[in-house]
């Protein structure tokens, strides 16, 4: 079992030390020999004592693992093994052969020494066997030879590490490396059983957690996983990891591991942020949570309500990392570096010293009375950097200022037609106020990217340059729509426009997908209403359509003041609706929560037929324009939009498959709940149709 109160200290010798620092174990650029470098040196100033090599895009690491490294590149091994040495940090070397290794193979096996004597020789005495993201199933070969896969994983683990002369840290990174990969579960996989029974005592296993990327990591869970490998784990924490997303980036505190894992783990590893210089927050908070247990930490009393853990505050421990980091924004990383101007005329108000001079050996230019000041660069600030955390802050969660931005901008957004329409009430006193509020926010963010643009540290802000950008970008279009909505400013072609700049929209090919799948939306970390259902939309079969009459029918006599539906205008769609025409193939779709259908979007790619049904006389110039008509409904009990957007989403999709140059729908004027919901999709407008009905709208959209 391990000991914690050594994992602030040096390295030690022996199974007792607590194994504490970094994994480079993410898929991307690997770190440079220099960064590598400069880790070592935190490491060891932070108190963490491992560093574990494990880029997966180091060829020799992973794909060509057979191959024994090059002079040249031994020579970079060395130094930074050496370097790792000098600053008292363990180097572990890890190979992953699981891509196309045959287990059964003793050439596969002594191909797999050779390569860890070849780097024991550069003086790396810790190493690890990584069978992470690889395929499950056995070669032939190999199913010939072993029982099972976890039997060869181990039986090669083993050799290999007996080969060693069985170090003293020697790490195993199963295949079902999360409680989510184990089958049925932790407790009862049978893979995990193998690895606890047969694997030599010698050897740690890594684990991740619940998830690949964990929210949360609970003692409980630890100790059931422990009694199944039969020895503690070593976490390799994901929590900062961003590889799996580029427009993330995580620089919120290490969170949500109570210190008291920390007798009960043989260690912690954190694979962090692909960019090397973002991650000072993810390891420095690492280094305190660590220390946490030796160091006796007391009960933060300015945590509030928030559940607290008595040895460890990650908003203190956040906050020592930031006023750290500011320091290194503001020196300059390289000769040349970018100066801030200094305040000139400040300056010579308060000395009689001569205008600063220039390279050119002129006087600095001094602009009129009435020219514009010359720009001033600001230093960077600790609330700059904590800004900066709460806008990029952690997988599960946004920072409190970005979830105050992001909750704000929703009052604002549903609102503003309450406030235009109540004048000069205290309803618009309170809208314009936080509008302005939220003004002030977003006009906070554009002066951390400016004051971040500024600072010295060319390097930090290289890695973070695409990420700011982007962000900056996003608030600089949700101030404009507000302003809009406060009749401050003429809609924008950003925002309003159907032919907007590419750089008013993101996504790209990878938003296009996900926006045309059903699970999109019911992960956002912000969400109204709350998202506490699980949604499904799949394609309308028909033995469907006895739902989709009982919705249709609960539709039409939902709301107060209503006529019967005899006494109402027939719709054209709603032959539809009613089972009397069948939709058009692949043109019908049913959304489903867990009590059951919920609602449907049904269409027809030629509305003729449904007019002639209706005994509608409709010109033939609106089916020129608009050949297909659609239909939708959703119960009451569905409160969030998000669902039915995609379902029509989808329908319309579809339709565009078929042909067809656009689609429209009829609407009575009494159903304020579709009305509203087919405005605000902004790609349905009103249309004119002779002999429409005076309660009637239609709305169509072309395709």
């Amino acid at each position: 079992m391990s000991k914690p109160g050594s994992a602030g200290g040096r390295p030690q010798t022996g199974t007792g030390r607590f194994i504490s620092g970094v994994v480079e174990g993410f898929y991307g650029r690997p770190w440079t020999m220099e960064q590598r470098t400069e880790l070592f040196k935190r490491e060891q100033k932070w108190g963490l004592n491992t560093y574990l090599y494990a880029p997966k895009d180091d060829y020799k690491h992973r794909m060509y693992w057979r191959d024994l490294y090059s002079a040249e590149e031994a020579e970079q091994l060395v130094a930074l093994i050496s370097a790792a040495k000098r600053h008292n940090v363990e180097f572990i070397y890890a190979i992953s052969p699981g891509l196309d290794i045959t287990f059964s193979n003793p050439k596969e096996v002594a191909a797999l020494k050779r390569k860890l004597d070849q780097v024991k020789e550069f003086g790396c005495r810790s190493f690890s066997l990584l069978f992470d993201d690889i395929e499950t199933e056995m070669c032939p070969a190999d199913k010939k030879v072993f029982s099972s896969f976890a039997h060869a994983q181990v039986a090669i683990t083993n050799a290999v590490y007996q080969h060693l002369g069985e170090p003293d840290t020697f790490l195993f990174c199963p295949t079902d490396y999360c409680a989510a990969f184990c089958t049925p579960s932790v407790s009862q996989s049978s893979y995990l059983h193998t690895v606890g029974e047969k694997l030599l005592p010698g050897v740690d296993v890594l684990w991740t957690g619940p998830k690949v990327v964990s929210h949360k990591i609970s003692v409980e869970s630890i100790e059931e996983v422990s009694s199944v490998l039969k020895r503690a784990p070593v976490i390799w924490d994901n929590i900062h990891a961003n590889d799996y997303d580029p427009q993330r980036l995580f620089l919120g505190p290490y969170k949500d591991r109570p210190t008291e894992l920390i007798p009960k783990l043989r260690g912690v590893l954190t694979n962090p942020n692909c960019e090397f210089y973002p991650n000072f927050v993810a390891i420095h908070t690492l280094a305190t949570w660590c220390k946490a247990n030796a160091d006796g930490g007391q009960r933060d009393v300015e945590m509030g309500d928030e559940e607290q853990d008595p040895g460890y505050s990650p908003q203190k421990a956040l906050t020592l990392a930031l006023t750290d980091w500011l320091q290194e924004f503001l020196s300059t990383d390289q000769p040349g570096g970018p100066r801030r101007r200094p305040p000139a005329r400040l300056k010579k108000e308060s000395s009689d010293e001569e205008p600063m001079q220039t390279d050119m050996g002129e006087s600095a230019y001094e602009p009129g009375p009435e020219e514009n000041p010359l720009y001033t660069a600001e230093p960077l600030t600790l609330g700059d950097l904590k800004l900066l955390s709460d806008l990029f802050y952690l997988p599960y969660e946004h920072g409190p200022t970005a979830r105050t931005m992001l909750q704000e901008l929703d009052w604002l957004k549903n609102h503003s037609a309450a406030a235009a329409a109540a004048a000069e009430t205290d309803k618009t006193v309170e809208w314009c106020f936080r509008a302005q509020q939220f003004d002030g926010m977003c006009e906070a963010v554009v002066q951390m990217f400016n004051r971040l643009s500024n600072a010295p540290n060319r390097s930090i802000l290289y890695d973070l340059y695409d990420y700011i950008c982007d962000i900056k970008s996003g608030v600089g279009l949700a101030r404009a729509y507000v302003k809009i909505l406060g009749g401050q400013g003429q809609p924008s072609a950003q925002l309003m426009n159907d032919d907007p700049e590419p750089w008013g929209f993101r996504g790209g090919l990878s938003g296009e997908f996900q926006r045309m799948l059903p699970g999109h939306g019911n992960r956002d970390l912000f969400r109204h209403p709350p998202m506490t259902e699980v949604y499904c939309i799949r394609p309308y079969w028909p033995a469907d359509k006895m739902e989709v009459q009982r919705i249709f029918r609960e539709m039409q006599g939902a709301g107060e003041g209503k006529a019967p539906l005899m006494a109402q205008p027939p719709l054209i769609c709603d032959g539809l609706s009613a089972g009397e025409i069948p939709p058009s193939p692949q043109c019908a779709f049913v959304l489903e929560d867990e009590i059951g259908m919920c609602g449907y979007a049904l269409a027809l790619t030629d509305a003729k037929a449904a007019a002639t049904t209706t005994k509608r006389a409709v010109s033939d110039s609106v089916f020129e324009d608009f050949p297909s008509v659609v239909t939708m409904h959703v119960l009451p009990r569905v409160t969030d939009p998000s669902p039915a957007k995609r379902m029509i989403g989808q329908l319309l999709s579809s339709i565009r498959s078929s042909g067809s140059r656009g689609v429209f729908c009829e609407l009575r004027q009494s159903d304020r709940r579709m009305l509203d919901f087919y405005t605000k999709l902004g790609s349905f407008k009103p249309i004119k149709v002779a002999g429409l009905p005076q309660d009637l709208v239609a709305m169509g959209t072309s395709l």
